[in-house]
């Protein structure tokens, strides 16, 4: 397994490197959200064939989170790289790193060799469960992941159509399940992590599993999801986004507030 690392860790920094060169030559940091998402699932892949997992359980794992990473791979392609237009988080961040960005933006695409790492930790726990036997957490674990991922794809289809309705130029989404959560696309994709623990249960080593859910929200609800897009909204639709803020949860879903929201 050392053999894996070692050359998970070497091909990474590669490849960081690479699409980051890239990145500043198409002026796109927009670039360096695939990487991870394309990365998990590449590297769930490998680790599955090196190790030869034959069981039901380890394949169920990799269909997921192969699924998981094509899904959300293409929809970051599509929607921030494809579309040629860079993010406002990583124009806010250029802004503020000032003449430090071009190093800042560097270390930012290495880090997602770390979080693939951090990720690929506890499918690879799943993966390596020791029970025998098919269980009813392995049928909840395949329910959570796709119900999951369906809910996001739903969330971000929502959001896609509205902005592409002139009319709803510097609006604010708030129908369907925009209605009950200000992120709801953040809040199934961290529910998609509870996967992996439902296929550990069982193994001695199912507590580590809880790392999925635990950095996911730490991650998209106090560093790099909501935080940003909550900034972006109010520059770009002020009064309205503070109003939808006052009467929707960020993160959970809820019942509105304002039942004229």
């Amino acid at each position: 397994m050392l053999s894996f690392w070692v050359s998970f860790f070497c091909i990474g920094i590669f490849v960081a490197t690479a699409a980051y060169l890239i990145a500043r030559k198409v002026k796109l940091m927009a670039i360096v959200d695939t990487i991870w998402t394309a990365g998990l699932g590449i590297s769930a892949l490998v680790y599955h064939t090196v190790l030869g997992l034959e069981s039901i359980r380890s394949w169920a794992v990799l269909l997921v989170i192969f699924l998981w990473s094509f899904r959300l791979s293409f929809h970051l392609y599509r929607d921030r790289v494809f579309s040629g237009h860079d993010d406002p988080r990583y124009k806010a961040l250029a802004e503020h790193w000032g003449a430090r960005s071009a190093r800042n933006f560097y270390f930012l695409f290495l880090a997602q060799i770390i979080f693939i790492a951090l990720f690929l930790f506890p499918v690879s726990i799943a993966m390596q469960n020791p029970q025998p036997l098919w269980a009813w957490t392995d049928t909840l674990a395949v329910l959570i992941g796709i119900s999951a991922m369906l809910g996001e794809w739903i969330a971000d289809r929502q959001l896609a159509n509205f902005r592409a309705n002139p009319k709803n130029k510097g609006g604010v989404c708030k129908d369907r399940l925009w209605r009950y959560s200000r992120h709801p696309n953040y809040f199934f994709e961290w529910l998609h992590w509870f996967a992996y623990l439902a296929f550990s249960m069982g193994s001695s080593l199912v507590g580590f599993a809880l790392v999925g859910p635990i950095a996911m929200f730490i991650f998209l609800r106090f560093l790099t999801g909501v935080p940003y897009a909550e900034m972006s909204s109010l520059k770009s639709r002020g009064e309205a986004y503070r109003q939808y803020q006052s009467s929707t949860n960020a993160f959970f879903p809820w019942i509105p507030r304002d039942k004229t929201a």
